[in-house]
């Protein structure tokens, strides 16, 4: 008997890859598991409902809490950050692909499955993590190159329905939510507020402006005004006030893996405050030297999480040297949320490398800095007085 996991949604896609990967693969039995990553409640209820009835064997996985400590920690701690993209649905894939494949293994299943298209990033970012497990590995929508009409046709005639078909493509986790498709294909249309859900538009915002601390150790964010709590808890309720002060829009153009660029509109409160509030503390307490460095190392431990290349043993090297910054990151960062802007307006923390012995104010003897003085930009004056007319 052959037997196939797959990485189910609940959507259209997936839910057509239940009966493609028996009469066109000829898989006897199909497990379909949903990794929840903090999808809207009545979402993943549709989902079970559908996932129930099309699968031989479903499964509902929670990994909330390790999505939040294995994955968006991490991603604070290296500012992740594609292009303005805060990574919300990059950073989410590999843990759910990790989860389908630890499924597959425990049920000995011969091969697993995803419903990405040839066209977007997800297929590299499932296929990345499906491949190390040594199973089989299939994509029916993209190995048979089927438009959006073709999966209605098919859905219909066996029998999945959809109640209404949405106009937009959405993508919803706690870290950040994704809207695309449709209108929103046109690069010069104007997004309608109809798509936004977790902010209010700046003229709609909160009138009164947000005065709020966050508390870090180690890199991490862990309390709020003053009261400690944990990840989840956190980063719901930042996405609470900040969309409410409108924080947190993104509409860009996106360059994806593939070399296609694409219109792409993003919703990450939570997100944009908490990076915010990060740099800037690793501002006070990080040398000249490491911050230069490791703005490196966070573009290219985003750029690999973007590709979905975690598996990559730079990736790990990357985490290592970060990690290493991070015993220094912490303190109290104290934010000003107010119509769509999240800005920093004061910081304080026990390694900061800020001191007062330079204020203006400080009586102390200058002249040890004419030294100094006089060979900055040496070789600029040399060459200014040699070749100028």
């Amino acid at each position: 008997m052959k037997k196939v996991v797959l990485a189910y949604s609940g959507g259209l896609d997936t839910s057509i890859c239940i009966p493609l990967l028996k009469e066109h693969y000829g898989y006897d039995e199909l497990i379909a598991v949903i990794v929840d990553v903090g999808q809207p409640e009545e979402d993943l209820k549709a989902a079970t409902e559908r996932g129930e009835e099309l699968s031989d064997l479903y499964k509902l996985i929670d990994a909330k809490a390790e999505f939040v400590q294995d994955y968006i920690f991490p991603l604070i701690k290296a500012n992740g950050n594609y292009e303005g993209y805060v990574l919300g649905t990059a950073i989410a894939r590999p843990l759910i692909a990790k989860k389908v494949v630890e499924v597959a293994k425990g049920e000995d299943a011969d091969a697993v499955a995803h419903g990405c298209t040839g066209k977007g990033n997800d297929q590299l970012r499932f296929d990345a993590v499906f491949r190390t497990s040594g199973l089989e590995v299939i994509a029916p929508v993209r190995e048979m190159s089927l438009t959006r009409e073709e999966e209605k046709l098919y859905a219909s005639e066996h029998g999945i329905s959809f109640e209404s078909e949405k106009r937009w493509s959405i993508d919803e986790n706690i870290w950040g939510r994704s809207i695309e498709g449709s209108e929103l294909e046109d690069p010069s249309f104007f997004p309608p507020e109809e798509i936004y859900k977790w902010t209010s538009s700046v003229a709609n915002a909160s009138k009164e402006a947000a005065i709020m601390e966050i508390g870090f150790e180690y890199g991490v964010p862990v309390s709020l005004n003053g009261t400690e709590m944990d990840g989840i808890s956190l980063i719901k309720k930042l996405n609470d006030v900040g969309g409410k002060h409108g924080v947190g829009r993104t509409d860009m153009i996106e360059d994806r893996v593939l070399g296609f660029k694409s219109r792409e509109i993003y919703e990450h409160p939570a997100a944009t405050i908490l990076l915010e509030a990060h740099r800037d503390l690793e501002q006070l307490v990080l040398t000249r030297h490491e911050l230069r460095f490791k703005d490196f190392v966070d573009r290219t431990w985003s750029e690999l999480v973007y590709q979905g290349l975690v598996m990559d043993p730079l990736f790990e090297g990357l985490n290592a040297f970060v990690d290493k910054t991070q015993g220094r990151v912490n303190g109290t960062v104290h934010m000003k949320l107010e119509k769509g802007a999240a800005r920093v307006i004061g910081r304080e923390s026990p390694n900061a490398l800020y001191t007062k012995d330079v204020s203006f104010d400080v009586k102390q003897e200058q002249r040890g800095a004419e030294g100094f003085s006089l060979y900055h930009g040496f070789q600029s004056s040399v060459f200014r007085k040699r070749y100028s007319d």
